[in-house]
């Protein structure tokens, strides 16, 4: 039975819906499009490779992932095709199951978020086991993951921008909280937090919005070949778009500059279908906020834009900017001619000059435990051992009550691995919120709340640097 919703609440819905579908990449070339090369730069010095906490192997595939390549990359379904033997059937029973799923995502209105991610990987393993069989689910998971983690080139589908794999000496800096020593950018996603790094320094910080739990944000080393003014967007094959209300249709371009164009002035590709793009609210930093994206305000991703043009040995000025803001119909590419590399992590244990950041295990991943705490603290020189006995305790609380997921509910797995050979009741420092630590309910401590910073002496001047000059999402820097 069709329900016809009031025509205030179907806007709402076209708004939200543009605003959580507008991480698909689009190819870069258009009719329209005008390309601006940079000059080239000293090539960037590799860091270190080392060992990491998480195997990027383990990252979830869940039905939005694939519904994202299946809209992004024409190739995909294709591939899929040939390499799981499937039949055209079978592929359109695929696409149609993931078109579903995306178009369920909502975001939350508190701290937490209605979905969380092993309930979709779980959701979706079940939905594609019944279309295609557990082994070919295996293998389509697999060879999600390689895509996804760029194996197979940067940017897939960017037409004018010519692609490679990343080579060796420009691995991912897998060391828990290491410190880069060449240029790049880092996003940590469960810190909401990604740093500019030149040459080793820490130059700039910022806020950002990540993607959804259904939808999260991957890991790995990508790279930015190219800064893409005014962007066109095409609306996805989804339920939504082809509602009474919409003012868009499936496949049908939206101009560059158009309102209903969620995209904003820029975006910076880094491997099919992640982005790096603008079009936020302030009030999103630090949420959920984009299908597997970096979420800026549109004054931040200019600020951005232009330092990561100045990494790369461009010039892109405030001038240049505004004449691209001026002719808003005309796509233009300011191609990279040094890729800029951007590492994405997934670090819920951060040392960080004396004190230890413990931020929510928002994609489920189970890493905050005590044995991941002990490889942090080896990698400043330290050992549990080390700690006081109050900052044990402290510690050992801090992990528990972060071992939730994106809903605040407590993963008992993950809090069983923290060392319970003391009683809860003979901790000195134990916070209030001990006794419910069993229901796995949200307490009203530790509602909403998405990191425990803990003092720690013997990490003074260790581990990664505080944030470097924040801003938190007015373009303004906030010393």
């Amino acid at each position: 039975m069709n329900r016809i919703l009031p025509s205030a609440l179907l806007g709402l819905l076209l708004t939200l819906a543009l605003s959580v579908t507008a991480c698909v990449t689009q190819p870069l070339g258009n009719a329209n499009s005008a390309t601006t090369n940079t000059t080239p730069s000293p090539s960037l010095s590799p860091s270190p490779p080392a060992t990491p906490i998480t195997d990027a192997s383990a990252v979830p595939v869940t039905l939005p992932i694939l519904d994202a390549f299946f809209a992004s990359d024409e190739a995909f379904a294709k591939e899929v095709k040939t390499k799981l033997n499937l039949t055209d059937q079978q592929i359109e029973r695929l696409r149609s199951v993931a078109r579903e799923e995306t178009g369920k995502l909502r975001e939350g209105n508190t701290g937490y978020h209605s979905g969380a991610t092993e309930a979709a990987r779980e959701l979706a393993a079940k939905r594609l086991a019944e279309i295609i069989g557990e082994e070919k689910t295996s293998q389509l998971a697999a060879l999600v993951r390689e895509r996804w983690r760029g194996t197979e080139g940067d940017n897939a589908n960017a037409k004018d921008v010519k692609t490679a794999p990343a080579t060796e000496s420009e691995s991912s800096v897998s060391t828990p909280n290491a410190v880069p020593t060449d240029t790049r950018v880092v996003v940590n996603a469960p810190a909401y937090r990604m740093d500019v790094f030149e040459n080793g320094r820490l130059i700039k910080s910022y806020k950002v919005g990540i993607g959804y739990p259904e939808f999260p944000l991957p890991t790995g080393l990508r790279k930015a070949r190219a800064i893409i003014f005014n962007p066109t967007w095409k609306p996805p094959d989804e339920p939504w778009v082809e509602s009474s209300s919409s003012q868009v249709k499936v496949g049908e371009k939206v101009e560059a500059g158009s309102k209903l164009n969620p995209l904003g002035l820029l975006k910076i590709p880094i491997g099919s279908p992640s982005l790096i793009h603008g079009g936020k609210s302030p009030a999103k930093l630090g949420t959920f906020a984009s299908h597997g994206c970096v979420g800026l305000t549109d004054a931040l991703v200019q600020d951005f834009g232009k330092l990561l043009a100045h990494l790369a040995g461009a010039k892109l000025s405030d001038a240049d900017i505004a004449a691209y803001k001026k002719n808003r119909t005309e796509t233009r590419q300011v191609i990279l001619s040094q890729p800029v590399p951007v590492e994405l992590r997934y670090e819920t244990i951060v040392a960080e000059d004396g004190k230890l950041h413990i931020y929510r295990d928002v994609y489920d991943r189970n890493t905050n435990t005590e044995e991941n705490l002990r490889v942090v603290l080896e990698a400043n020189g330290l050992g549990f051992e080390d700690l006081t006995e109050e900052e044990q305790t402290q510690v050992r609380e801090a992990l528990r009550e972060m071992s939730r997921d994106s809903r605040g509910k407590l993963d008992q797995t993950a809090a069983g691995t923290v060392n319970t050979a003391a009683s809860r009741s003979s901790y000195p420092q134990a916070s209030p919120t001990a006794v419910a630590k069993q229901t796995g309910k949200v307490t009203p401590t530790f509602k909403g709340k998405k990191e425990i910073v803990i003092a720690i002496a013997a990490l003074k001047g260790k581990g990664y640097p505080p944030m470097a000059v924040p801003d938190l999402g007015k373009g303004k820097a906030k010393t």
